[in-house]
């Protein structure tokens, strides 16, 4: 036993975790998609994070989105071309640049936000609302575990 739990129930927990791994993978890449077809995941989390967060600098993006450098700085220089995303001068320092949302980046995202939420709707419909707050919770404590 692990720490007194059942091995077993570790290892489906992996398999599950191993399902939601790749059903992620494929969503993110779908939404990308659905943004604009040539954009790839690295650039629909960073548009994802820029709605969430607000402007930041790449390096801030990078760090929180737990990729490469090189990575980052090419998804956003697409989005910037895409008219997706903007470089604007950082106010807290007028040498560096921050990212920020444009307004079609924005619309195209919430389209996609509301279009998402309904199928969530659809898909969880069997689900009452304390299975769904368990969950989240449980969810959050899970990621919580992680952090640590």
């Amino acid at each position: 036993m692990i720490s007194g739990m059942d091995p077993q129930v570790i290892r489906e927990l992996e398999a599950q975790m191993g399902v939601v791994a790749r059903r992620v993978r494929r969503v993110v890449a779908e939404r990308a998609g659905v943004i604009d077809p040539a954009l790839g995941a690295v650039g629909y989390s960073v548009i994802d994070h820029l709605a969430l967060h607000g402007s930041c600098r790449q390096s801030d993006l990078v760090s929180a989105l737990s990729s490469e450098k090189g990575a980052v700085s090419r998804a956003v220089q697409q989005l910037v071309d895409l008219g997706l995303a903007l470089r604007e001068e950082d106010p807290r320092d007028g040498r560096a640049c921050v990212v920020a949302l444009s307004d079609e980046g924005r619309r195209r995202l919430d389209e996609l936000v509301r279009h998402r939420r309904a199928v969530y709707a659809e898909k969880l419909a069997g689900w009452s609302t304390e299975e769904l707050e368990e969950f989240v919770r449980l969810l959050g404590r899970y990621n919580a575990s992680l952090e640590r």
